[in-house]
């Protein structure tokens, strides 16, 4: 880490205990922009790093609701609102018992250089609550959501501060909290929220986005090596939503997913996962992974174990931060592996990414191959602005365009400060330099 940026980072941790995925995030930043420090003295002089470390507003609340049965329960709920030098804070919430203050800080902190990376004018935040949707009936989801929103409408709005969906976060979620909002202020506010249904103000393509975009941007790493998804195995973690749609779309441009996952194991199927059957399991039966093993002819189901073991030519870790390290890194290149996209929020460890790069494998951060959820997230903000709505085809045009500007912006900042191919540090450096710049002409605000 660069000397000037070791002593910000002591203050990080001091400042923020026990906290350790956001001081990972923090950290994997700060280690990639010191020639970005070299190169423009006044970003230090007007202490951005600092300022940039340090969210502009942390809103921690308590959410009761009442269960099927009249019990009761009280949840927390959390919104850090990170920065808008850019634009409206813009990022997802989180339901999932995991959710800490934590975990929302370093998805936030993540976000800011993300939303920076599309090049639109939004800027990063980040919510969520410990509660869990599963198990639960659509009116106990329905109440929760009430409550939740209760509190969060004071802090939100179109040009405040735009939420969306995350894990655990669908389009039942967001329209139980948009109905709220909308009752709540007597205000037919679309643009509040994203990832809403198409019925009342969701767009083309937001379902698809994050997977979609991360497969656009794999290609375009393989393309400047003269390689292509044609003819070759792909291995994506997960079974959500952003893995879902990562494989169609890998199987669209060629190439073949043999394995894909959830929290107790993967299916191997060496001809290639069958997306309808995958949708029917996960998408309307909700069953585990396992099931589809028990339905496709060939297909092998592991409890537990690596799902990184599965010799492929492109890995996309799609499910959750953490989810890939060193041990599973060096599979990866034993079995040649040749690219890794980032469909997660940082699922790679520090360690891991250093296998990677080490090996030559082409590494695609989350904050630049998994921006296509909040881009089309901005676009759909741009529809609700303008009472307009786009065609599937217009807007996956659309998708596809900001994501191969973003691996441009990324590729070209890489070469120009001397660390060509290293996609971690020109996403880093691009989305630090753009909001340091905006951040210099507001003012000390």
């Amino acid at each position: 880490m660069h000397e000037a940026l070791r002593s910000i980072y002591e203050r990080v941790l001091s400042r923020n205990p026990g906290e350790a995925e956001f001081h990972q995030a923090v950290s994997e930043v700060l280690d990639s922009i010191g020639p970005a420090v070299d190169k423009h003295p006044e970003y230090a002089d007007a202490r951005i790093v600092e300022r940039i470390c340090e969210p502009e507003r942390q809103i921690i609340f308590r959410v009761p609701w009442e269960d099927d049965n009249g019990d009761i329960h009280i949840n927390r709920g959390f919104r850090v609102e990170f920065n808008s030098a850019l634009g409206p804070f813009k990022g997802g919430l989180r339901f999932h018992p995991s959710v800490l203050l934590d975990t929302v800080k370093f998805l936030g902190f993540e976000q800011v250089f993300k939303n920076a990376l599309t090049g639109l004018p939004i800027g990063g935040g980040k919510g969520g609550s410990d509660f869990d949707p599963r198990g639960r009936s659509d009116r106990e989801v329905m109440r929760f959501c009430q409550s939740f929103m209760l509190e969060l409408y004071r802090h939100i709005g179109e040009y405040t501060d735009v939420p969306a969906g995350d894990m655990g976060v669908g389009g039942r979620e967001l329209g139980y909290l948009f109905g709220q909002y909308k009752r709540i202020t007597n205000r037919y506010e679309s643009g509040v929220l994203t990832g809403k249904g198409l019925i009342y103000g969701g767009a083309q393509v937001r379902r698809e986005a994050t997977g979609y975009g991360c497969t656009f941007f794999v290609e375009e790493m393989l393309r400047v090596r003269g390689q292509s998804f044609e003819g070759r195995d792909v291995v994506v973690s997960g079974s959500g939503n952003v893995a879902i749609y990562t494989i169609e779309k890998v199987h669209e441009l060629g190439g073949r997913v043999v394995a894909c996952s959830d929290s107790g194991g993967f299916v191997h199927d060496p001809a290639g996962i069958d997306l309808e059957l995958l949708k029917d399991v996960k998408e309307v039966r909700r069953e585990r992974i396992s099931a589809y093993a028990d339905k496709a002819t060939g297909a092998t189901y592991t409890d537990g174990g690596s799902i990184w073991e599965v010799p492929c030519q492109v890995a996309l870790p799609s499910a959750t931060q953490n989810e890939l390290d060193a041990d599973g890194a060096a599979a990866l290149v034993r079995n040649g592996c040749v690219a890794v996209g980032e469909g997660a929020n940082m699922p790679t460890t520090p360690a891991a990414v250093r296998v990677l790069t080490e090996a030559g494998v082409a590494f695609g951060p989350g904050k630049a191959a998994n921006a296509g959820g909040v881009a089309a997230s901005a676009l759909e903000m741009q529809q609700n602005a303008s009472r307009d709505s786009w065609t599937f085809e217009h807007s996956e045009a659309r998708l596809r365009d900001i994501m191969r500007d973003i691996h441009s912006r990324c590729h070209q900042t890489a070469e120009e400060y001397g660390v060509p191919g290293n996609y971690v540090a020109g996403a880093n450096i691009a989305g630090y330099a753009r909001v340091a710049e905006a951040m210099l002409a507001l003012g000390l605000v």
